[in-house]
């Protein structure tokens, strides 16, 4: 039997190192789920998967559940008799996370262990500047880089004006114009496709997602449907699905998601224009609202940023939790959560203290 060379799949030194503390175990790759069941790429081959009862009961967060990108340790490396068991889930590189529906707190992973994170929003009835402003808040702080990809430009009037406002509020990212309808509409997206590199679209349903990865994959493997006339996509793309190209490098499709719920977002890098500005205002605990000496609002009366930018960043730091903190205050709670359960970034690094205290 031919063996999968995992490297394709992006199974780094990194995760092989941390793999082999599982003696006995076999590490796989998660390409796709539905509900409580998983399918698998190992060395050996495909396989279905689900969560061990252990696993199950000691997981505290929904998060905490195996998702597509996933390296995964199983009991075995084939399911001939039963499905493969995942007994743990290999520490993430990098995690586009959205706030699970119906909840308040839940975080629910998207696509986990991406390099690059396409953003999908087409150039007619779905352009929207603060739902982009939303994703690139969540996509910085996911830990991949973001590109945006803007698709169905042969569908718009006025594409260097639309352009000049997505690059205003894209700061330092890369911006790709596309046309579905065009042969080589791909063509830019394709250029970003690594060996052993996975990117994820994100987007609303209809923007043309399925259609650009069906072709880099060179054939019609995901169904699609484009937006209504009442400008609602179609829910097209039920599950997320992780896909090895022939030319290298791997993609994952996802649900189109219109709303995005947010937990965690990197303000600094996706509103750095605001962060700066910040920097220059009189008051350091400045709210940019009626305080002399606001460098933000100067930048507003002089027309440099608009108004609706900072309501869109006032809106997304209140959903992060962040309303009243600045830029370092905002890190330094991102960084306590990260060690919420040992009682903060204060305890942590007290316990280590401790263990090289009595190392000694």
């Amino acid at each position: 039997m031919n063996k999968i060379d995992m490297k394709h799949y992006g199974l780094s030194p990194r995760f092989l190192a941390e793999a082999t503390l599982y003696e006995g175990q076999t590490v796989g790759r998660i390409i796709s789920q539905h509900k409580d069941l998983y399918k698998v790429v190992c060395e050996n081959g495909f396989l279905s998967a689900e969560v061990s009862g252990k696993f199950r009961f000691e997981v505290k967060y929904l998060s905490d559940y195996p998702a597509v990108g996933d390296f995964v340790m199983l009991d075995r490396d084939a399911d001939e008799n039963g499905n493969a068991i995942i007994h743990r889930v290999l520490k993430r590189k990098s995690a586009f996370i959205r706030k699970a529906a119906g909840t308040s707190k839940e975080e629910q992973i998207v696509a986990a262990n991406i390099d690059i994170v396409f953003l999908c929003m087409s150039m007619n009835n779905d352009f929207n500047l603060r739902r982009l402003e939303r994703y690139l808040s969540i996509a910085w702080d996911s830990g991949a880089i973001p590109v945006i990809v803007l698709t169905k430009s042969d569908l718009c009037e006025g594409i260097e004006e639309k352009l000049a406002e997505v690059e205003q509020i894209a700061i330092a990212v890369q911006t790709l114009v596309t046309s579905s309808m065009s042969e080589d509409g791909y063509q830019q997206v394709l250029a970003y496709m690594k060996a052993g590199q996975t990117v994820a679209f994100i987007g609303s349903s209809g923007v043309g997602k399925s259609t650009l990865i069906n072709r880099l994959l060179g054939e019609n493997l995901i169904a699609t449907k484009g937006l209504r006339n009442d400008d609602k996509g179609r829910h097209t793309t039920s599950r997320r699905e992780l896909f090895l190209l022939a030319q290298g490098g791997m993609v994952i499709d996802t649900p189109g998601m219109r709303e995005l719920g947010l937990e965690s977002a990197d303000l600094a890098r996706a509103f750095a224009d605001i962060d700066e500005l910040s920097k220059e205002c009189r008051f350091r605990d400045c709210t940019h609202t009626k305080e002399p000496g606001c460098a933000v609002q100067k930048a507003i009366e002089e027309g440099s940023i608009p108004a609706a930018r900072l309501e869109s960043y006032r809106k997304l730091k209140k959903e992060a939790k962040y309303e009243g903190l600045n830029s370092r205050e905002i890190e330094t709670e991102k960084i306590n959560e990260m060690f919420r359960e040992v009682g903060g970034i204060k305890n942590a690094r007290r316990m280590v203290s401790d263990k090289n205290r009595n190392r000694r």
